[in-house]
């Protein structure tokens, strides 16, 4: 009978730890910065890891051709972007112990 207890305070114990690194999580993410260029490195994007768009930087090379610079920029801006998603789930992956709880509001 009392065995049980004891699973169950290990449980809230990890469930406290949880709470503190997804408050930890929370805090650093948005400090984080995701750099990506696009192919030719004429378009650098940086993102937060908040997923906001952060810098957005031309070569004078860029410039030349609007139809490809839309092009790089979307390519560039995208793969800063997915960083920042991949290094966000790889985070609460450890924050949640490989739970794979999916906690709303995060992302």
């Amino acid at each position: 009978m009392f065995g049980n207890l004891g699973e169950l305070a290990k449980m809230m114990s990890k469930a406290k730890d949880i709470q503190a690194n997804l408050k930890k999580f929370k805090e650093e993410m948005p400090t984080m910065e995701f750099s990506a260029s696009s192919p030719g490195c004429q378009v650098r994007v940086t993102v937060t890891g908040d997923f906001r768009v952060k810098e957005v930087s031309l070569s004078d090379e860029a410039l030349k051709d609007r139809a490809a610079l839309e092009e790089q920029i979307l390519v560039a801006t995208n793969s800063a972007l997915a960083a920042a998603k991949a290094t966000a789930q790889e985070k609460m992956n450890e924050v949640t112990g490989g739970l794979g709880v999916n906690l709303p509001g995060i992302f």
